[in-house]
């Protein structure tokens, strides 16, 4: 398949900048697919709208040897998520529901605590719908969707709706459900002919086994020894939920990020919520939107999601004031792709470039580290410590989902190495928000243990209280 050939401008641009561009990202995905044994990876970088590489490395199946291409289908995880909002967004357009609409409204006969859930809290995960496991659901039968609403009305909430965030494939689940009941067809058909057809998405669709799906990849996961195995089977039912079931090549992914650039699916008010962080009750805000993550990177302002299912790992990318999408598909269980989407980016966009987290220096206030590293501790520990701001030292949302998060931070520090400090970031000239806080500050640390280095960047607030912290794992 062949794209249309570019204008001359954009032709020249590309002749100009790609070769160093080519080598450098080459640089990034090789050195990523070597460490962290990745056997098949496709890209796409596009510039204000137009692809300027789509580009596949190593195998998409190892057992017949094929290598990835540009045409290459993926599985992408919650990737799906934002076109699952997508659906609901232009049903709200359509008239067909409101977003403050309770469940109980389209769903009769569900529980008490159905009646407090919006659709809006679904689409940004504060729903306190508890995050389905193994216990909830059988991934290996098939439901059909009464009896996987039936399954989803007996999930608890973890919190009262709205108060908190928390990640919920039980929500976009439920949306899939709400989409296909309004739409008057699965919501994937939907999906078909209301977005994926007119943006020329033209190998975008519905993960199915059965199907005979040309330029399929195999997915792939590795044991504790590194053994590579295929990857899981799961039921039919199980790849068809709105949560994330679906296939892309980087060249539907490029062809989306063109159509998001036009703004052309939707009214301007749910591009507004879409690209939105969500509101919180209980006071704050949190850096989600619907269906997307409404971050930065370097302070300048990222909106992305990634995806993992079944083998396979996806992340999308948006650059908004650079006029630059990156998106990284993998074929394999943990490859870390958003942090492969955002060193490309860096090295496409030098303003974006991370800092090296083997290039520590001693950091000027030793205080404000060790101050760092009783916030994180006590975070871990579930604890309140006077540098955390207002926001960060109030959640404590009690979802299954945080816990582990926790604990996981509490696992790092346990083998904890060194944590030193990399780089600043000073954005008192353009201050970015942060559950509800100005934040004027970024510092960024490492982390590392034994096996692993873990990228902190540390949200400070003029008063130096820490407004929030993510851990970017390298």
């Amino acid at each position: 398949m062949r794209l249309p050939q570019p204008p001359l401008a954009f032709a020249l641009f590309l002749l100009l900048a790609a070769p160093v561009h080519a080598d450098e990202v080459d640089g990034v995905v090789a050195a990523a697919m070597q460490e962290q044994q990745i056997p098949g990876l496709a890209i796409a970088v596009v510039r204000d709208g137009a692809p300027a590489r789509l580009q596949g490395y190593g195998l998409a199946n190892v057992e017949l040897q094929v290598p990835v291409t540009a045409d290459t289908v993926f599985q992408s995880g919650s990737v799906g998520k934002q076109f699952t909002a997508t659906a609901v967004l232009l049903l709200a357009d359509e008239g067909k529901l409101q977003l403050d609409d309770p469940l109980v409204k389209h769903f009769p006969g569900s529980p008490a605590s159905w009646h407090r859930i919006r659709v809006r809290h679904l689409l940004s995960h504060t729903s306190g719908l508890k995050d389905y496991g193994d216990e909830e659901l059988d991934l290996r039968r098939d439901y059909t969707e009464a009896e996987l609403l039936a399954v989803m009305q007996k999930v608890p909430l973890e919190f009262e709706p709205g108060a908190q965030w928390s990640y919920s494939n039980t929500g976009y689940l439920v949306l899939g459900l709400l989409t296909s009941k309004l739409a008057g067809k699965h919501w994937s058909e939907f999906l078909k002919e209301r977005v994926f057809g007119p943006l020329g998405m033209k190998t975008a669709r519905m993960i199915s086994e059965a199907d005979i799906v040309p330029g399929r990849a195999a997915g792939y996961r590795r044991d504790r020894e590194g053994t590579l195995f295929n990857q899981e089977w799961v039921s039919p039912s199980a790849n068809s939920l709105g949560d994330g079931a679906l296939y892309f090549t980087v060249r539907d992914l490029a062809a989306w990020e063109a159509g998001l650039r036009e703004r052309k699916l939707m009214s301007a008010a749910a591009y507004e919520a879409w690209w939105t962080p969500v509101a919180l009750s209980s006071g704050g805000s949190f850096h989600y939107g619907f269906g997307w993550d409404v971050t930065e990177q370097r302070g300048r302002r990222l909106i992305e999601h990634g995806g993992s299912w079944q083998g396979f790992r996806a992340a999308i990318s948006r650059y908004v004031d650079d006029g630059l999408m990156v998106a990284v598909l993998a074929n394999v269980a943990g490859a870390r792709v958003e942090a492969i989407a955002h060193e490309i980016a860096g090295r496409i966009v030098p303003a974006l470039r991370l800092p090296d987290p083997a290039r520590s220096r001693p950091e000027a206030d030793p205080k404000r580290s060790q101050r760092l590293h009783a916030v994180l501790s006590a975070w871990a520990d579930f604890r309140v410590d006077p540098s955390m701001g207002k926001a960060l030292a109030a959640t404590a949302s009690g979802s299954a989902r945080e816990t582990a998060d926790r604990l996981q931070t509490g696992q790092q520090l346990a083998r904890m190495k060194r944590f030193e400090w990399l780089e600043d970031d000073d954005l008192s000239a353009n201050p970015v928000e942060r559950r509800g806080e100005r934040v004027t500050r970024i510092a960024h640390y490492v982390l590392e243990t034994e096996r692993t280095r873990h990228a902190y960047r540390f949200y400070l607030t003029p008063e130096g209280r820490v407004a929030d912290f993510g851990d970017e794992r390298r």
